[in-house]
């Protein structure tokens, strides 16, 4: 007979294994389940009508703190059927609160002009610290990275006669990010720069001396909001993920494929992807229109062809 506590144990393992979940959402779905396992007792026996006590229990938390939750005994529920612990599922007793994931803020094209130039007449005079902004803001915005995986790159990431990027994501995913030109420059005087530093020995491409031994994802933020200020943009309203989800956005308009943006962005799942980035109806309407197939047989003034009809 599997315990409750292993049959938790055994769900985590499969998260970890089958999904590559990062250390930080498996902490997340331990608190999850064995916070619902307080309320209800047996979690893994529990029935339809247990679970029911679960919503009124997390009556006050906020909906999205609640969908966080319910997801979890879901996804557990879901492995016990599939693994034979269990016959039925008695999730759907779970409450399901709509929630609306908010998109990020975005930088326009005119507004990303004006912070790139500003970080490029700071660093015309190659000084160390402004052609490392340089070299962020360009893998930022040129490559899309998230933030914590900028800051952790190590050196052996820059390949030295290849356009990309080795990158380890969320779970330990790696995959292959491209350089543009411009970025490749960057880096290479950024490089330049560095071995004529301290902390040149140190295996991350951007050092530092505090316990990480490389930028922290707070300096970085800051760096970011100072520059904007210095180039006239509202500091609250710029971040790192703005940057990225800008880069995601202003490719999907470019024209972009939602798959190969999925790749690039290092999303295990391309609903995150759809979610993350948004385009206006007007650009999917005539984006339809101009590639369908059935767009190049209508007729006059929109009227139907044979072949419609």
């Amino acid at each position: 007979m599997v315990s409750r506590e292993h049959s938790v144990e055994r769900f985590l393992a499969m998260l970890a294994a089958e999904r590559g979940a990062a250390l930080n959402t498996l902490a997340a779905y331990r608190r999850d389940l064995e916070g619902a396992g307080e309320i209800v007792g047996d979690l893994r026996g529990a029935d339809a009508d247990t679970l029911a006590r679960l919503g009124e229990a997390w009556g006050d938390l906020a909906a999205s703190s609640l969908a966080r939750k319910c997801s979890a005994l879901r996804q557990y529920y879901g492995f016990l059927v599939d693994e034979g612990l269990r016959e039925d599922d008695p999730s759907p007793a779970l409450p399901r609160p709509r929630t609306r994931r908010p998109l990020p803020r975005i930088l326009d094209h005119e507004q990303v002009e004006r912070f790139l130039t500003r970080a490029e007449d700071e660093a015309a005079q190659d000084s160390p610290n402004a052609v490392r902004l340089l070299a962020l803001l360009e893998l930022l915005y040129g490559s899309g990275l998230r933030a914590s995986e900028l800051v952790s790159l190590p050196v052996s990431a820059v390949p030295r006669d290849a356009p990309f990027l080795h990158v380890t994501g969320k779970g330990g995913q790696q995959r292959l990010v491209p350089v543009s030109t411009r970025a490749q420059h960057v880096l290479r005087r950024w490089l330049a720069l560095r071995l004529a530093a301290k902390g040149a020995n140190s295996r991350f491409l951007f050092p530092s001396r505090g316990e990480s031994g490389h930028l922290t994802r707070v300096r970085l933020f800051q760096l970011l909001r100072e520059l904007a200020a210095r180039a006239g943009l509202d500091p609250t309203q710029v971040s790192p993920h703005v940057l990225r989800h800008a880069f995601a956005t202003h490719l999907l308009e470019g024209g972009a494929d939602l798959r190969v943006l999925q790749m690039l962005l290092g999303h295990a799942d391309i609903a995150t992807t759809q979610i993350y980035t948004h385009v206006d109806a007007a650009r999917l309407v005539e984006l339809v229109n101009a590639r369908h197939p059935l767009a190049r047989q209508a007729g006059p003034a929109g009227t139907a062809t044979r072949d419609e009809r």
